[in-house]
């Protein structure tokens, strides 16, 4: 329990973060996912836009300390990995 008003107000704080990061996160793999099937379905076009926006939600969020950048750039670089061959 917080024992002052500065430590009542960080910890509003970070249940608001808490709740906007894990909304974030949600997106990003609810994104990845969509990519990845696109890719597994042999639909090329609908993989590589899907990708495109997954790449843009990943770099938002790192941009924002959201996830870590070296994270984006191994989410980044396995997701189009993935999706080369279709």
């Amino acid at each position: 329990m917080a024992n002052s008003k500065s430590a009542e107000k960080r910890v509003r704080q970070i249940e608001k973060r808490t709740v906007r990061n894990r909304a974030i996160k949600s997106e990003i793999k609810t994104l990845q996912k969509k990519t990845l099937t696109a890719a597994e379905g042999g639909n090329a076009d609908e993989a590589k836009t899907a990708f495109s926006a997954f790449a843009s939600a990943v770099d938002k969020a790192a941009k924002r300390n959201v996830i870590n950048d070296s994270k984006a750039a191994n989410m980044k670089s396995r997701t189009n990995k993935a999706i080369k061959p279709a």
